[in-house]
Formats: structure tokens, sequence, C-alpha cells
């Protein structure tokens, strides 16, 4: 694929017919091609395939923000590069840091469009909560991102980006050696509503990056025709169902997509999927207090579960202050749903919330440029 063909792919994602804005940098952004087809670019400008190789290492390896900093390629292929591509690289315009270790950055590209991305360091692992899109379509109640609405799809290059500047972050927090092993997409957005993006960059992180399939996990709110597509990649990425409600009614009160993609063929498509993949589904429920939360509620969920290749991943409401008439139960009360749940056959696990104290926990991100100073990561 050359440089004209190359472009010709970056066409807008048939879920939400929006264009991926793949020019905004000037030139071809190389960031979201992988190793391959950065190759064919180059030989496409005449060079050897083996100067495609040290672009795309130079990319992905050294995570370089520029051509100027390819020093081991002529400076006259790298005015070359210049003038026909970019690297494709944003910046961190804003960073904080929870008191648990986490950090919330502010990712931002040249046309002004910004998403949060969210470093997760754990004993003997690093993760890293991407975003697929800037706002979200999905506009669950509960959630802070939403109140945002829907500005565009990330590109690949944009999703793969997030990782580098985490990547970054555990170098310069760990030292040389640290790496990301887990990516969440779970961030801003509804990854399958910008699905052909979202396979794009799983491939490109396992096949650039390392990092096993197995270590990726794609969460969203139940777009059944696009779990059904998705299965037949037979990815071996873990598949997050965010259900948050043990009936159609409640659910569509929660998350409004819902009303589009009833709660039966929701669990249909799930049971279709863990058949074709032989992978476990989680599916999360986000406890609000007074809302979904009761016993009962609690041995509907199990009902519902039970007998399929499949966990719950119990998640407490992380309060935003923008939505002030949601608050998580009383840690007696999620404890209490937890039983009733186990107690109907169904594993569960409790997520511990990081990243509160810098609302950069589950449901809270959203796009604020607030008190943010220009801090670039790079190592």
């Amino acid at each position: 694929m050359g440089p004209s063909s190359t472009m010709s792919s970056l066409t807008a994602d048939r879920n939400t017919g929006e264009a991926p804005c793949a020019r905004r940098q000037g030139g071809v952004p190389l960031l979201g091609m992988d190793s391959d087809e950065i190759t064919q670019f180059l030989t496409a400008m005449g060079q050897k395939p083996y100067r495609g190789r040290q672009v795309a290492a130079w990319i992905y390896k050294h995570r370089a923000h520029s051509f100027a900093e390819m020093t081991d390629l002529p400076a006259s292929l790298r005015e070359e590069l210049s003038a026909a591509a970019s690297v494709g690289r944003g910046e961190v315009v804003s960073e904080r840091r929870s008191a648990d270790g986490s950090l919330k950055l502010l990712v931002q590209w040249p046309d002004g469009e910004a998403v949060e991305t969210v470093y997760l360091p754990y004993e003997g692992r690093d993760s890293v909560c991407v975003s697929t899109q800037v706002g979200c379509p999905a506009a669950c109640t509960f959630c802070a991102t939403g109140l945002m609405g829907f500005r565009r799809n990330l590109t690949p290059g944009e999703i793969l980006d997030q990782v580098l500047f985490a990547q970054d972050i555990a170098v310069r927090e760990q030292g040389e050696g640290a790496r990301i092993t887990n990516i969440v997409f779970m961030g801003m957005g509804e990854p399958l509503f910008n699905m052909s993006a979202v396979v794009k960059a799983a491939r490109l992180i396992n096949k650039e990056l390392g990092i096993s399939m197995r270590n990726l996990t794609v969460s969203t709110v139940g777009i059944t025709p696009a779990i059904r597509r998705l299965a037949r990649y037979r990815f071996q990425f873990t598949l997050a169902i965010s259900l948050h409600a043990p009936t159609q009614e409640l659910r569509e009160q929660i998350v409004p997509l819902a009303k589009r993609y009833p709660l039966d063929d929701l669990l249909m498509a799930c049971r279709e999927y863990a058949e074709v993949t032989s992978r476990r589904i989680t599916f999360e429920y986000v406890l609000i207090d007074r809302v979904n939360d009761s016993v009962e509620h609690a041995r509907r969920l199990a009902g519902l579960i039970r007998g399929q290749l499949a966990h719950v991943n119990l998640i407490p409401l992380n309060p935003c202050s923008d939505i002030p008439q949601f608050r998580p139960p009383a840690w007696d009360k999620v404890l209490r749903f937890q039983q009733e749940v186990e107690k109907g056959g169904v594993r569960t696990t409790l997520r511990s919330p990081r990243g509160q104290d810098i609302e950069a926990a589950c449901g809270q991100l959203r796009r604020t440029l607030q008190g943010s100073g220009r801090k670039v990561l790079r190592t």
C-alpha cells in the first residue's frame, strides 16, 4: 500500500459516519500504520525497505515525535519525510497525579481536540485506560463524559498515541525497562461506535508494541450488531459489557442506547461471542445508591448471567460533582449485593476505585483544561 492508497483507506467509520481527520497535521501521519505499511510508504518514495523499518522502530520503540529525532536517517531523507508526512504525535497538555499513584493526562492533537487518558500502576503490571472518541454519544446517565456530547472519532494512531505517552510515564516513573503491560479501552467514547479504528489499534498494539491481545480489554455499552461483527475477528482480548441493570426497563433509564439494543438480544449476542471466541465475557455493573443496588436487583442479575462463560465486575459508582443526584451505595450494601450475586452462582470481582481524587476513575472522565500547564512527557 503506497502513500495514496494509505490515505484512501482512512475513511469514515461506518458506525458513525464521522471521518477520522487524517490530514490535521500536514502530510500523511505514519503513527497508525504498521511497520509493513510504513515500509511500503518509504519504498513508494524510492527508499530501500530497511529505511521503512528504521522509521517504524523510531515511532513505536523509541516513541519519536519528529523526523528530526531519527538521527540514523540521512538529513535529506528526514527533510523529504517532513514534507510528505508527519509522525502523527500529539502532546500532553495537562497531567494530574492521584494519591494512589495513577495519573490522568489530557492528550491534545493539532486540531485542538483532546481526550483524557489514565495511567494506572499496579504491583507487577502497568495499565493504561485509553479513549476512543472525543466525547461520547452513548450519554449514560451517571457518566461525566456523556455531558460533553460527541465530537469525533479518534484514529488508530491517536489511540496508539495515548499508549506511547503512558509508556513514557512508565519509564519516567520506574526507569528503563518498565513497560505498559495492560490496556483497557474504557476511556472517553463508545469503542464499538469506532470499531474499525479500535480493531486496527488492537492489532498495532499487539504487532508493534508486543503486548498480548489477552492483556487488552474492550468495553462497550452493548452495541449488539457490532458485537456480532467483532466476534468474527476471533480476537483473544476481553470483551467487557457495561450492563448496569438486570431489567430492560431499568437499563433504558441508565443506558439510553438500551432502547435500540434490547437486553435479551444483547445477552444472546454475548453468548454467541463467547462460543465463537472461547473467551469469558466481563459484565460491568456500576452500583448506584437506591437505583440498581437492591437485593432483588442482585438476584435478577445472577439469573441473567448464570450459565454463561462470564463473570461480573462490580463497580461502586465514582461520584461526579456535575451529576449530584447519583451516589455510591454504602459499603455494607455493596458487599451484600456481591454476596447475593455469588449466592446465585455467578462469580464476581469488586473493583477498587483508582484516581477518584483527580476525577480519573470510571465514569468521571471529561475533557477539561482547567489548571493545565503545558507538560510534554518525553524521555
